[in-house]
C-alpha cells in the first residue's frame, strides 16, 4: 500500500473512531439527563410511605372531562384501596362554589379526618396541603387520580417534585376533556420525573406477597368490572 494509501485509512480510522466516541458521548449524556430527572430511584412504592392525592373529581366535570367514568371508577377503587393499605389521602376541590363538590361516589370513601381542600389554585399544593403534607413526615411519595391531566395534575407533580416527593401519576385515573391534551401533559410527566403507572400497578407493588394481610382485598379490587379504558397515553 502506497503512503498517500495508508495517510487515508489512517484518516478513515480516526474519523470512524471520532464519530463512534461521539455517538457513545451522546448516548451518556442522555443517560446521565435521564437519571438526574428521575434521581436514584427506580419507582418502588412501599405503603408506609405513599400518599393518595384526588384532584378535583367534581360533579360539574361529569359531561366535560373524556373518560370521566374511568377517572371516577379508578379514583374509587384508589380510596376503598386506601382504607385497605392505611394511606393517608388528600382531596382537592377546584372552586366548588361553581364547579360543585367531589362527586358523590367517592364522598363516602374519604377516610375520617381526610383533609378536602377547596382551592383556585390549579396545583393541588394550596397552604392547606403543604401543612397536611408537613403532618406526614413519612411520606414519601405521592399517587395522584384526577383532573385535568395538562392543568392541575401536572402542575401538582411539578410542585411535588421540585419538593423532593416522588410522584406516580395512574393513567387509568387521569384525563383532560381533550385527549390530545392528556397525551402530550402524560408525556411531559415522564419527561419531568413522574412515574406513569396503573391502579393496578401501584397496588399489587405496595402489597408485594400474596402473605400481605390487605392481599386478598386488594385481589378483589382488581378483579371488579370497569368501565371503558382511557388509552395509555
Amino acid at each position: 500500500m502506497s503512503g498517500a494509501a495508508l495517510r487515508v485509512s489512517s484518516i478513515a480510522r480516526h474519523l470512524l473512531n471520532t464519530a463512534s466516541a461521539s455517538a457513545h458521548s451522546k448516548l451518556t449524556v442522555r443517560a446521565m439527563a435521564t437519571a438526574a430527572v428521575s434521581g436514584s430511584s427506580i419507582g418502588k412504592l412501599a405503603a408506609e410511605e405513599t400518599a393518595l392525592l384526588v384532584c378535583d373529581v367534581q360533579e360539574r366535570f361529569r359531561s366535560v372531562i373524556t373518560g370521566y367514568p374511568a377517572v371516577i371508577d379508578t379514583s374509587k377503587r384508589m380510596l376503598r384501596a386506601a382504607a385497605l393499605l392505611k394511606l393517608p389521602v388528600i382531596v382537592t376541590e377546584q372552586y366548588p362554589k361553581a364547579l360543585g363538590n367531589t362527586v358523590e361516589e367517592l364522598q363516602g370513601l374519604i377516610p375520617e379526618g381526610s383533609p378536602v381542600v377547596a382551592k383556585t389554585l390549579f396545583s393541588m399544593c394550596t397552604e392547606e396541603v403543604n401543612a397536611a403534607f408537613d403532618k406526614l413526615p413519612a411520606v414519601k411519595k405521592v399517587l395522584i387520580v384526577g383532573i385535568e391531566t395538562h392543568v392541575c395534575v401536572l402542575q401538582t407533580t411539578l410542585d411535588l417534585l421540585e419538593r423532593g416527593y416522588e410522584v406516580h401519576i395512574l393513567v387509568d385515573g387521569v384525563s383532560s376533556q381533550r385527549l390530545g391534551d392528556r397525551s402530550v401533559a402524560l408525556q411531559r410527566l415522564a419527561q419531568s420525573g413522574a412515574f406513569l403507572a396503573t391502579s393496578e400497578m401501584v397496588l399489587f407493588m405496595m402489597t408485594k406477597n400474596t402473605s400481605h394481610p390487605a392481599f386478598k382485598g386488594i385481589s378483589a379490587l382488581a378483579k371488579e368490572a370497569r368501565p371503558e379504558q382511557l388509552p395509555p397515553a
